[in-house]
């Protein structure tokens, strides 16, 4: 179990105590998009040049951003949370991203905030984010925000780590592999679902070089909210001699049982349990997916995984994923599929061009550039929220009218996966 004083304790007997920084307290304001005035519209040129500031920037290999710009349609000028909203068949980035950073005061996320879970309750948002700090180990920061943008409060120690001793248990896997980021192991790339009156924590378990795992962590509702982090004891979804990443828990039961999406590639795989209690150390979900390879002419021909929870809509399960295109294989993008609501393994649309690419200086600026990863969505009113890392450094958001991105998605969208199996 983690308390907050056992992660105090923890933090200063590695690295001593350092002085707290103050977050900002704001209110901002919320509105609706479609209920603007038409004034407050207006229109941008259409190519999106950088600032003289960003070409000053010499730090950014040539090759880092691509010239194929998204073209701005239309900008809100009034509010923040209205000007990411600019163009309804995509997502579009808030201006003032990243909005969270690493603290360099934080010993424990120093060098790296980034690819952030996303749990929206009584009209705000938690994000649980991953950090990393001077000793290069992987552990899990909290914030919180009001409006979906803003970062209101920040937590100044971690929401969870990865006791050395669990850390241990998993180094008993043959394959050597690098997960990325942080050269000390630790918990990576979370994801938050909330069943009934628990939220679940599902997260890559990666110890060094050893062995990357699924893991899985539970903690009542209300001591999330009120940010007693007594999480529950670690169990491991995945089998030990399996690299797994990219796990996925649906928020409601599915034909009465639980849904866990381990694979999207060639085809979604779920397994159905009936209680996640039957993870106890010794019991784990077999992930036995093909190998198999998309059209080399799509823009998603190299599929990585699985992005944040599915989320429902009354078109379906709204699932966003990674993909690379093996002709420009130096830059995560990021797809959405519309799964089937009775049978999600059943792909009925899909995004026939990225939603989002990794265009912006800090997508470019990092442990690795071209790097656009999400694990965290949220709906908010009409708005879609999408959180994601940049670079692996920091954290970012981006979102769009819900409506309207279902809809041109299925206007436009693909009707299934169409795959060739390798032999």
């Amino acid at each position: 179990m983690f308390k907050s004083g056992g992660v105090i304790n923890f933090i200063f007997s590695l690295f001593g105590k350092r002085k707290k920084q103050k977050i900002k307290n704001s209110e901002p304001k919320i509105y609706d998009v479609e209920k603007l005035p038409r004034d407050l519209v207006v229109s941008l040129p259409k190519k999106n040049k950088l600032t003289k500031s960003r070409k000053a920037n010499k730090k950014i290999p040539k090759k880092a951003v691509s010239k194929n710009k998204t073209k701005a349609v239309k900008k809100v000028v009034t509010e923040p949370a209205e000007s990411i909203i600019k163009y309804p068949s995509q997502l579009n980035r808030y201006e003032h991203n990243p909005i969270i950073e690493p603290k360099e005061d934080n010993v424990w996320e120093s060098k790296a905030t980034f690819n952030p879970a996303a749990l929206a309750y009584d009209g705000k948002v938690h994000l649980i984010y991953r950090a990393i700090g001077d000793n290069d180990e992987s552990v899990l920061g909290y914030a919180i925000s009001h409006d979906g943008i803003h970062i209101h409060r920040r937590s100044s120690i971690p929401a969870f780590f990865q006791k050395k001793e669990e850390r241990k248990s998993i180094a008993n896997c043959q394959v050597t592999y690098s997960s990325g980021g942080g050269w000390s192991g630790g918990c990576e790339d979370p994801r938050l679902t909330l069943l009934e009156n628990d939220v679940h924590l599902i997260y890559t378990a990666f110890d060094g070089w050893g062995s990357i795992r699924i893991a899985l962590s539970s903690i009542g509702l209300e001591k999330f909210l009120n940010e007693e982090w007594d999480w529950s004891k670690p169990v491991f979804i995945s089998p030990p001699d399996q690299i797994n990443k990219n796990w996925l828990l649906f928020p409601e039961k599915i034909k009465g049982k639980l849904a866990i999406l381990h694979s999207i590639s060639p085809n979604i795989l779920i397994d159905y349990v009936d209680s996640l209690d039957q993870f106890d150390g010794s019991n784990f979900i077999q992930s036995h997916h093909n190998k198999g390879k998309r059209d080399s002419k799509v823009w998603d021909n190299w599929i990585r995984g699985a992005g944040p929870p599915p989320i429902k809509t009354k078109y379906g399960w709204l699932l966003f994923y990674h993909a690379m295109d093996q002709r420009d294989p130096n830059r995560y993008k990021l797809g959405v599929m519309i799964l089937d609501l009775k049978d999600p393994t059943k792909v009925l649309y899909r995004s026939q061009k990225p939603i989002l690419e990794p265009d912006e200086i800090y997508e470019n600026q990092g442990f690795k550039w071209g790097v656009i990863y999400s694990c965290g969505a949220v709906i908010m009113g009409k708005t879609l929220f999408v959180y994601y890392g940049g670079a692996d450094r920091v954290v970012c958001v981006a979102a769009t009218n819900l409506d309207k991105f279902l809809k041109q998605l299925i206007k436009k969208g693909e009707s299934k996966l169409k795959w060739t199996t390798k032999k």
